[in-house]
């Protein structure tokens, strides 16, 4: 009884990983290759010739939005660990952990009411005279869809590399702060090598949720292209279409394995080497 005890510890949260993941998964990959006579590839053949575009617009979203939130993400952990005045620090500190407890909803939501034509950025621009009312515009679109996967991901990525960067040994940086080195020079030269598993893994952990999505784009952007998540909901609830559906989700997969994969790869070459 003594050895099956840390098994019964575990059988909850496996059972909930089993229900509710792997099960699912395993349904959605079968119901790629259903087809009425059986087995079949015209699910994922429909899904390549018809959203061949929105997976490549769901690439390259996900992807610059992934490298936005790494740059922040880098810069307010430098900012965190090299920043002089202290004020500073405890008050970013404060404020970029916000988003972390909002909903994708909700963020969606929210930022509708202000990166719209008339919404709280472009009336607060044109009321200090740093914009006229002509310049005004919306920025619902692909820009909007970036603009909110970064300010909802960022404080996640930014609590992995901060953390990081302060478990760091603080003598190698105040080494070379005597020498005369900048602080940009510091981030680049020691501080960043040292933590670069750290933001790999903020990286993928960001690009693996925001794949995932659905809220932000389509309330954000009704406009064509659009990305994988909005057009499998629409598959389902318009048509009823669960093959397609079922394949644009197994490709919306592939994609990242692919990712997690290659990092998985290139963590294990430096662990060997």
């Amino acid at each position: 009884m003594t050895r099956l005890f840390p098994y019964l510890l575990l059988a909850p949260a496996l059972f909930v990983v089993g229900a509710f993941f792997l099960l699912p998964l395993g349904l959605s990959v079968l119901g790629a290759f259903e087809g009425p006579d059986g087995p079949t590839l015209a699910n994922l053949r429909r899904a390549a010739e018809l959203y061949r575009t929105d997976l490549l617009f769901t690439l390259v979203i996900v992807t610059a939005s992934t490298a936005l939130t790494g740059l922040g993400a880098v810069l307010i952990g430098g900012y965190l660990t090299l920043g002089r005045s202290r004020a500073a620090v405890r008050v970013l500190g404060a404020m970029y952990r916000w988003p972390l407890f909002i909903p994708f909803i909700v963020a969606a939501q929210a930022m509708r009411g202000f990166i719209g034509q008339n919404g709280l950025m472009n009336n607060t621009l044109v009321w200090i005279g740093l914009m006229p009312q002509d310049w005004a515009q919306s920025f619902l679109d692909w820009r909007g869809i970036v603009i909110t996967f970064v300010w909802k991901q960022l404080p996640f990525a930014t609590l992995l590399v901060a953390g990081a960067m302060a478990a760091l040994d603080r003598a190698g940086i105040e080494a070379a702060q005597n020498m005369g080195a900048g602080r940009a020079r510091i981030l680049a030269g020691i501080v960043i090598p040292q933590v670069a598993r750290n933001i790999m893994v903020a990286l993928v952990l960001s690009f693996v949720t925001m794949m995932s999505v659905l809220s932000v784009p389509i309330m954000i952007s009704g406009q064509s292209p659009t990305m994988l998540t909005v057009a499998m909901a629409w598959r389902i609830n318009s048509l009823g279409d669960y093959g397609t559906a079922n394949a644009l989700g197994l490709i919306s997969c592939m994609v990242t394995g692919l990712v997690a994969w290659g990092w998985l790869r290139q963590a294990a070459r430096e662990r060997g080497a």
